[in-house]
C-alpha cells in the first residue's frame, strides 16, 4: 500500500460566505517530490496553513504524517517533524546569520551542522550580516538552511522561488530533487509551472478549493494528448462530451482538445462528424494546467 504523508478528507474552509477550501481530498506519497498548483485565490495557501495548524478547517479532516490536523496534541507532534517556508520567511531580524543558525540548532537534537555549513557555503550567505540587511533572496536561502538542517520527514514550501536569481533557483531545484533519497518528502506550492515540471514526480492541481488534477508526470506524458481537428463545418455542439476530454478550445472551424487515457475514443468520435485529423502530440504540464483552470469540466 502506498505511504501517504498528508491525508485530507473533504476538507473544507469558509471566510464568511466565500469557500476558500471545498471538500478537498488530498493525498501526498511519501518520499517524492509533489508540486502544488493552481491560480491565485485557489485555495493553496489556505491548505498549507490548515495542515500545518494555522488555521482550523470548517469541516473535513486531514493527517500530517499520520497525525490528525485538528488534534492539537498529535497536530504539535506532527509539525517536530515537519518543516516549512512559507512567502513571507518571517525570521528573527535583528540575529545575525550564524546567531540565527545556533539559535535554532538549540532546538532539535539530530540538527546536521554538517548540511548547514554546506548549505551556509553553497548559499553564499554572509555570516556576520544581520537577517534584517538580507536581501529577500537571501532570507529565502536562509529560511531554506534552517528547515534542512533539521533533518525534517517533510519539507512545505510555499512559493519557494520567489526572490531567487537565476542560478540560485537551479541550486535550489536540485537541492529539492534529491531530498526525497535523503528521507524528507516534499510538497511545494508554486506558480513557475516549469519549475515544477522539472523536479516533481506528481503534481496536484486545486480550482475554486477542490482537487481537479493528481496525476504523476509519467501519466500526463504517457496518457494525455493535445488533438487539433479541422471541420468542414461547425461540429456539433457537444460533440466531445467524453469523459476523456479534459479541454476544449474552440477556433471557428478548428477545434483544440486536451484528452485524458489516449486519444483514440476522441479521435474516432470526431470523424464520425467528419472532422480531419491536424496534429495529435503530447501534453506538457503548462497545458494541462491552463486547461484545467481556464474550462475545467
Amino acid at each position: 500500500m502506498m505511504d501517504y504523508v498528508i491525508e485530507t478528507h473533504d476538507l473544507s474552509k469558509q471566510f464568511g460566505a466565500f469557500h476558500a477550501v471545498s471538500g478537498l481530498n488530498l493525498r501526498v506519497a511519501r518520499n517524492q517530490v509533489t508540486g502544488f498548483l493552481g491560480r491565485n485565490g485557489a485555495g493553496k495557501s489556505t491548505t498549507i496553513k490548515m495542515l500545518l495548524g494555522m488555521t482550523q478547517p470548517t469541516s473535513g479532516s486531514g493527517l500530517l504524517l499520520g497525525y490528525s490536523i485538528t488534534d492539537p496534541k498529535q497536530d504539535l507532534e506532527a509539525r517536530r517533524q515537519v518543516a516549512y517556508c512559507g512567502e513571507d520567511k518571517q525570521l528573527y531580524a535583528y540575529m545575525t546569520v550564524k546567531q540565527l543558525i545556533r539559535f535554532t540548532a538549540s532546538f532539535y537534537p539530530d540538527w546536521r551542522s554538517e548540511v548547514a555549513a554546506r548549505l551556509l557555503e553553497q548559499f553564499q550567505l554572509p555570516p556576520g550580516r544581520k537577517v534584517k540587511a538580507l536581501s529577500k533572496g537571501m532570507r529565502t536561502k536562509l529560511a531554506l538552511l534552517l528547515a534542512l538542517a533539521r533533518r525534517p520527514s517533510l519539507l512545505i514550501l510555499d512559493e519557494p522561488t520567489e526572490g531567487l536569481d537565476p542560478v540560485s533557483i537551479e541550486e535550489l531545484l536540485q537541492t529539492l530533487s534529491g531530498l526525497p533519497a535523503d528521507g524528507t518528502t516534499v510538497f511545494f506550492s508554486s506558480h513557475q509551472i516549469s519549475e515544477v515540471e522539472r523536479i516533481a514526480d506528481r503534481v496536484c492541481i486545486i480550482d475554486g478549493g477542490r482537487l481537479a488534477v493528481d496525476l504523476s508526470l509519467d501519466e500526463i506524458r504517457q496518457d494525455h494528448r493535445r488533438i487539433t481537428f479541422s471541420f468542414s463545418q461547425q461540429p456539433p455542439e457537444h460533440l466531445f462530451d467524453m469523459p476523456e476530454v479534459r479541454s476544449i478550445e474552440t477556433n471557428g472551424r478548428q477545434v483544440i482538445v486536451i484528452s485524458s487515457q489516449g486519444s483514440d475514443a476522441v479521435v474516432e468520435r470526431a470523424k464520425s462528424a467528419d472532422a480531419v485529423v491536424v496534429d495529435v502530440v503530447p501534453v506538457n504540464l503548462r497545458e494541462l494546467f491552463l486547461g484545467t483552470v481556464q474550462d475545467h469540466k
